[in-house]
C-alpha cells in the first residue's frame, strides 16, 4: 500500500491546501493529513476543530487520515510506516526553505518528499493571509470552502464581541 503524509497547520485549511491533498489522493492509496500541535502559537481553530473541518472537506477523496502531530514530522512518518512527504510549493522561495527540509528528513530516517507545484490560481494564497483579509471584512470565499468560510467569519465575529 502507498501512503504518503501532507503536513501542515491548515489554520485554516485552504482551497490551495486542497489542491495538493486531492493531487496526493489520486498518487497514493492512503494519505495523512498531519495537523502541527504549535504550543506557542494560538491558532484561530482549535486542532480538534481543524481535523474537524479537514476531515468533512476531504471526505469525498475516500482515502484521507487526518491526524495531530507533535514533534519532528519523521516521527510521525516512522510510527505509521510513512515513506514520503507530499509538500505543495508556491514560489521559489518555498522551495529554498522545504529543500532544507527534504535533506534533513531524508537524512534522519530516509523518508522522500516529493514537491507538488500549486495550482497557479492559488499560488499566493496561506492560512495567513486569508486570515488577515478577512479579518478586515475582506471577501475570501472563493479561497476556502464553503463551510469552512462560514466557520472564520464566525470565528471573527467571536472574537470581536469578546473585545
Amino acid at each position: 500500500m502507498r501512503r504518503a503524509v501532507c503536513p501542515g497547520s491548515f489554520d485554516p485549511i485552504t482551497n490551495g491546501h486542497l489542491d495538493i491533498i486531492e493531487r496526493a489522493s489520486k498518487l497514493y492509496d492512503v494519505v495523512h493529513v498531519a495537523v502541527a500541535i504549535n504550543r506557542n502559537k494560538q491558532g484561530m481553530f482549535t486542532i480538534e476543530e481543524r481535523i474537524a473541518l479537514i476531515e468533512e472537506t476531504t471526505a469525498q477523496y475516500g482515502n484521507i487520515v487526518v491526524e495531530s502531530h507533535l514533534g519532528l514530522l519523521v516521527d510521525f512518518c516512522r510510527e505509521r510506516d510513512i515513506p514520503a512527504i507530499v509538500k505543495g510549493l508556491r514560489a521559489v522561495s518555498d522551495f529554498d526553505y522545504e529543500l532544507q527540509m527534504a535533506q534533513m528528513n531524508h537524512g534522519l530516517t530516509g523518508v522522500e518528499t516529493l514537491f507538488l507545484p500549486t495550482s497557479p490560481t492559488y499560488s499566493f494564497l496561506s492560512s495567513t493571509l486569508v486570515k488577515e483579509v478577512a479579518s478586515y471584512g475582506g471577501d475570501v470565499s472563493h479561497l476556502l470552502p464553503e463551510t469552512v468560510h462560514r466557520r472564520l467569519v464566525e470565528r471573527i465575529a467571536e472574537r470581536r464581541a469578546q473585545q
